[in-house]
């Protein structure tokens, strides 16, 4: 087949790109790489667990070595990131120097994170052996474990979210999603102790708030109730949509929590499939009501 048809469909597609219909970003500021983003999301990962990912065993001694080397790369790429990130949320009216040094000043905050967020991990690991019978070491936890990942990626992604970084947390974030099959939005507060079992399906929303020791399992959603909408009709943001989670609450498979509103309080015990849109009182267990069992006999 000949190849004299190409140049007309190119214009065709082209001409799609004139103006200003919400897909393009032409002659605008360079997005953060999601390729480098992902990078230095592993980059993270093998400093919080070192030895775990790589394919080589880790001596102790070269411990110092081994980390210079993915700090440096961690400092360089976040910062040639960041600045990215700030200048696509600022267009051109921001002084390029000061985006440069928040740019820096922002790796080096969360660089500071990383033992805060290493113990928070640490925990994190034991809330799982503690919390799974099938679990036969921490290092099965960390190397086989998708909500490890998924938490251990979150803590950073969080971090940066705190410190008002554009674009680079939800990277993050669906980075681990696309991975792990479990969805953290980077605005999501998750206190000490989290265990997501199995995991497949989880989706936590912006703004909800998770407490201490709590335990999930798959195919939870922590969600909104229906969008609202302003008198302009614009949709409402920067609001709490989603639930609040007490410490020491257990929330089976399939069930999903609604609303900015709704809290589940301490110790409670939520059950599989429940569809929850109020709030429930510390110390409750709430399941559905069991299905009626029929005998027929099939020819």
């Amino acid at each position: 087949m000949s190849d004299s048809k190409l140049p007309q469909i190119i214009e065709r597609i082209v001409n799609t790109y004139a103006g200003e219909d919400g897909i393009n970003h032409l002659e605008g500021s360079n997005l953060p790489s999601r390729e480098s983003v992902t990078e230095i999301a592993v980059n993270f990962l093998n400093v919080l667990v070192p030895g775990y990912y790589e394919k080589q065993e880790l001596p102790r001694e070269n411990v110092t070595y081994y980390i210079w080397e993915k700090i440096a790369f961690i400092y360089h790429q976040l910062s040639r990131e960041n600045l990215k990130s700030l200048r696509s949320a600022a267009g051109k009216q921001e002084d390029e120097k000061k985006l440069v040094d928040r740019s820096i000043e922002i790796t080096f905050a969360i660089l500071n994170k990383i033992p805060q967020i290493r113990a928070r991990l640490r925990g994190d690991v034991q809330a799982a052996h503690e919390g799974d019978p099938a679990a036969k070491s921490m290092d099965e936890i960390i190397v086989s474990y998708p909500g490890i990942e998924a938490i251990a990626i979150h803590r950073v992604a969080h971090e940066l979210h705190l410190l008002k970084v554009p674009l680079i947390p939800r990277i993050m974030s669906e980075y681990a999603h696309s991975k792990t099959g479990i969805d953290i939005h980077p605005g999501a507060s998750i206190g000490d102790n989290f265990f997501i079992d199995h995991g497949t399906g989880v989706v936590i929303g912006e703004t909800t708030e998770i407490g201490n020791d709590v335990r999930i399992y798959q195919g939870v959603t922590l969600g909104a109730l229906s969008i609202k909408k302003d008198p302009s009709g614009k949709v409402e943001r920067g609001k709490k949509r989603h639930p609040t989670i007490k410490d020491n609450v257990i929330i089976y498979s399939g069930a999903t929590i609604l609303g900015g509103k709704t809290v589940v309080g301490e110790h409670s015990i939520i059950g599989g499939s429940v569809w929850l849109t109020e709030s429930v009182p510390p110390y409750t267990i709430l399941i559905n009501k069991a299905p009626e069992l029929t005998q027929k006999r099939y020819l």
